[in-house]
């Protein structure tokens, strides 16, 4: 592949930055992780300060009729209220910040119809995959980073299917007060009378999901996780397989943090008006809200065929995806789902929630790399494979992926065309490997040479490629438009 200058697009430069907003990591510690992890730090000082206050107010209230003492009881209570404003407006400023973030990721993955919903979501979910390194030490720490942008994305797509699809599922009581007919005509074809009801269902219901999706994990991040995650020197790997009791504890310390930080570090946002009639109404919805989403977060530990199975399947695919584990195996990505009907047979989610995430994603995820034989004009197999990269969602067959192809005799392109593999020339299914592994040693070698950049990479390359690691492709500029019109 040729040697050009590295760049972005404005969409994938917009993808990243998103990424840093949520789990970046910087001098300014302005990431929703990084201010999660500076609330837990403070929670200890905070909980210490207000308990000190109430005890001052406690011992001096018996003397409340003197009244020197009862200035210093007035002096204290004020000191109380304006500490807890202090604390109050910390937390409206994380409110604004998620809010912010959830309503950028629905702007940047939603349109006018489920097309162009599914179409943005793609581009979004490839790019996330390409931008993820498939090799190499920064695999783990990488993809525990872009995990929740991810996974709030399919969460989004899952509950359009299953409202479109009106499974018992969505039947939970915040779900069915704001999906009525007008907010799923917005699905097929938007409309300037669907908006108000639609945006309600945006306001109430995913917005909330999204936050739910971002912070399920926020609690791995409070001191006491990270003992038992990088023991107590700091010097355990992270992503190790941990012990039995460990795993517990872990699960038990991020879900009661996770909670904490929900509640009392974002909590819900203060009114901002005179009207009293409509600060009631407003604080009803936003205490609705904060009830859906602790609701997600609760019923994802063990949903069976109920609301948590919106977080639970999700969640399961994004850590096969995107996963920490140092087993972690690219060409074994396709397999992801055998592992999902593994969890549901057991009783860990829904089947019927699996089946729809499949639809949408097919067996293949956005952005992988596929390696196929092209058929020539008589529709005969050629002599050579090409690759292509996974980009679109709702395939007709699961098994046969849509993609845009990468390469046209052996020389890599910057506008390919969208072409359907199916099993006949995806070398990722055993027969067709067989049957083309009759090429010559000499052939391959030849291929291969034509479709790596230079020899270190292509001695640690199969001779025949089950698919491709395409992300050196993407980090070009010129690569990075697989979800425009293709060629």
């Amino acid at each position: 592949m040729s040697n050009k200058a590295y760049s972005d697009t404005h969409f994938t430069a917009q993808v990243k930055a998103l990424l840093n907003k949520i789990y970046g990591r910087s001098i300014l510690k302005d990431s929703l992780l990084e201010r999660s992890i500076s609330f837990f730090a403070s929670q200890p000082y905070n909980d210490k300060k207000i308990e000190e206050i109430k005890l001052r107010i406690a011992e001096l209230y018996p003397q409340r009729k003197d009244e020197k003492v009862n200035r210093i009881i007035e002096k204290t209570e004020r000191e109380y209220r304006e500490f807890k404003q202090e604390l109050k407006d910390e937390s409206n400023e994380r409110h604004k910040f998620l809010t912010d973030i959830c309503q950028e990721i629905i702007g940047l993955t939603e349109g006018n119809s489920s097309a162009e919903s599914n179409k943005k979501s793609a581009q979004f979910l490839g790019t996330i995959q390409l931008l993820s390194p498939t090799e190499g030490k920064k695999v783990a720490e990488v993809n525990e980073c872009n995990k929740p942008l991810y996974k709030a994305i399919l969460c989004l797509r899952l509950l359009d299917k299953l409202c479109l699809d009106k499974t018992t599922i969505i039947k939970e009581a915040q779900i069915k007060a704001y999906l009525n007919e007008d907010a799923i005509a917005h699905y097929s074809e938007w409309k300037e009378e669907d908006s108000e009801a639609y945006q309600a269902f945006v306001d109430n219901i995913k917005i909330p999901l999204v936050m739910a999706a971002l912070l399920q994990d926020i609690g791995h991040f409070h001191q006491d996780a990270q003992r038992i995650v990088k023991g107590e020197d700091g010097s355990l790997d992270p992503h190790r397989t941990l012990p039995v009791d460990d795993r517990k504890a872990l699960l038990q310390i991020n879900y009661r943090e996770t909670i904490r930080f929900l509640v009392e570090g974002v909590g819900a946002p203060t009114y901002i008006g005179n009207s009293k009639a409509d600060r009631d109404k407003f604080n009803v919805a936003e205490h609705k809200k904060l009830v859906f989403i602790k609701n997600l977060l609760k019923s994802s530990i063990s949903p069976k065929q109920g609301i948590g199975n919106l977080l639970k399947v999700p969640q399961i695919y994004t850590s096969i995806i995107l996963s920490t584990k140092s087993s972690y195996n690219y060409k074994l990505l396709p397999k992801v789902y055998q592992a999902l009907n593994a969890n549901a047979e057991n009783g860990s989610c829904s089947q019927i929630v699996v089946d729809a995430l499949r639809s949408i994603t097919g067996d293949y995820p956005q952005g992988f790399g596929i390696t196929y034989i092209p058929k020539d004009s008589d529709g005969k197999l050629g002599d050579h494979y090409e690759y292509a990269i996974v980009n679109s969602l709702y395939p007709d067959n699961p098994e046969f992926p849509c993609c845009r192809t990468a390469t046209r005799n052996l020389t890599f392109l910057g506008h390919g065309q969208d072409i359907i593999i199916s099993h006949e020339i995806n070398l990722y299914n055993t027969e067709t490997a067989q049957g083309f592994a009759s090429l010559s040693k000499e052939r391959l070698n030849e291929i291969l040479e034509l479709l790596s950049s230079n020899y270190q990479e292509r001695k640690n390359l199969d001779l025949l490629p089950r698919c491709w690691h395409a992300g050196e492709y993407f980090s070009l500029k010129n690569h990075q438009k697989l979800w425009n019109k293709s060629a």
